[in-house]
């Protein structure tokens, strides 16, 4: 080629409508097999969430149950680690010395309300406090409980915990 003659242009294929294709059916197969493999993390990281919100709950439950002589009857709920405007008397309203949490938690980590018992069925005189699960539906196997610790692998409360057992003695205002 001689310096004054102009390079000859190169011809540019621009990619075919197959080649697209291909290339966003490969992009959405990874994206798929990205998802599928960080589900089962996000289902234990909000298990985990909900875990942690539960000791949260528990610390708090303890403070109230100290400052107020007893824990929180059902009708008031959790609310009242958060604000005493669910306090059933006044008297109860200036001896609360909260907020017992940072900050209001009314949902756990699926969005569903929390359901508090007191005093617990397996164990009188305590709470349980229980998160009805990723299914978002109570009384389910998924549910999610502040007694599941307390449990054996059979579901029954464990014979070390039963030792600790308040049934029948005097528990100074907890029980009520």
């Amino acid at each position: 080629m001689s310096p004054n003659r102009p390079h000859p242009r190169r011809i540019r294929r621009a990619f075919s409508l197959i080649e697209l294709l291909i290339v966003i059916a490969i992009l959405l197969a990874i994206g798929g097999l990205v998802a599928i493999n960080l589900r089962p993390t996000q289902e234990g990281a909000q298990r985990d969430l909900v875990v942690t919100q539960m000791s949260n709950f528990e610390n708090a439950l303890k403070l109230f149950q100290l400052h107020m002589d007893r824990y929180p009857s059902e009708e008031e709920g959790l609310s009242v680690l958060w604000s005493k405007s669910g306090l059933e008397n006044e008297e109860d309203e200036a001896r609360w010395k909260g907020p017992y949490l940072d900050e209001p938690t009314p949902n756990d980590a699926w969005g569903t309300e929390w359901t508090y018992i007191f005093p617990s069925e397996e164990r009188p005189g305590f709470y349980e406090i229980v998160s009805a699960g990723a299914d978002r539906e109570p009384d389910t196997e998924d549910d999610i409980s502040s007694m599941d610790r307390f449990r054996d692998g059979e579901g029954g409360l464990s014979e070390e915990f039963e030792d600790f057992s308040v049934e029948g003695e005097d528990m100074g205002g907890v029980g009520g």
